[in-house]
């Protein structure tokens, strides 16, 4: 049974004739942090929607990843769904970054939603607006900001995402988010951390109490 509320706050505008339709085919499961759930040249099957937790959506070159967005509650993979136009097949990689509850929407049932109850098209003109201002983002920082401003960004951005502060995240994972080198990220988080702006522990990296990490 999927949880009446998330049916209400991303679906309700749709009516009760569709809430019917996504009981009836939609698919829920729980996925644990770190699982791998799309790869880039797997055929898209479904078309995912986070009910809880996070997942992160990117692209590998050499090892190295480039996080394009990260899909939060309520929130669809824009990239899965513009796939099923065409080949089905993904383009990138989708990783929950933490314990996530997920539906699945059968890419042939999707392309019949799109034909019975065309008002499903705002739900992905919204996702199109929000991931196209998140690879914006992602584009500027890597361009115009220097890597200490972008390492900092990356740690605020996943303090917001999970909650915790301070939160678990090696050397080795944020370098390979960042498409950088272990030994350079661990550089700059000494530099940063000597300007005060973090501090590292056994616990973890910590943002003070006084940084704003909402705005991410």
């Amino acid at each position: 049974m999927i949880n009446n509320q998330f049916i209400l706050n991303k679906f309700g505008f749709l009516g009760a004739d569709f809430s019917t339709e996504l009981q009836k085919h939609g698919i829920i499961t729980n996925v644990k942090a770190k699982t791998e759930i799309v790869r880039d040249g797997q055929k898209n099957k479904y078309v995912p929607f986070v009910i809880k937790g996070s997942v992160k959506v990117f692209s590998l070159n050499d090892g190295r990843e480039l996080i394009y967005y990260y899909i939060r509650p309520n929130d669809s993979c824009l990239m899965t769904f513009s796939s099923i136009f065409t080949d089905c097949i993904s383009r990138v990689y989708a990783v929950a970054e933490e314990e996530s509850e997920i539906l699945l929407v059968p890419v042939s049932t999707v392309h019949e939603w799109l034909i019975r109850f065309p008002e499903i098209n705002r739900i992905f003109y919204h996702e199109y607006d929000k991931r196209f201002s998140d690879v914006m983002n992602m584009v500027n920082e890597a361009v115009f900001h220097r890597l200490d401003r972008r390492v900092l960004s990356y740690i605020k951005q996943q303090i917001s995402l999970t909650g915790n502060n301070p939160i678990k995240l090696t050397h080795r994972e944020i370098a390979n988010n960042l498409g950088t080198s272990r030994e350079v990220v661990s550089r700059v988080l000494k530099k940063i951390e000597n300007e005060g702006e973090i501090t590292q522990t056994k616990e973890g990296i910590k943002i003070p109490i006084n940084e704003n990490v909402s705005q991410f």
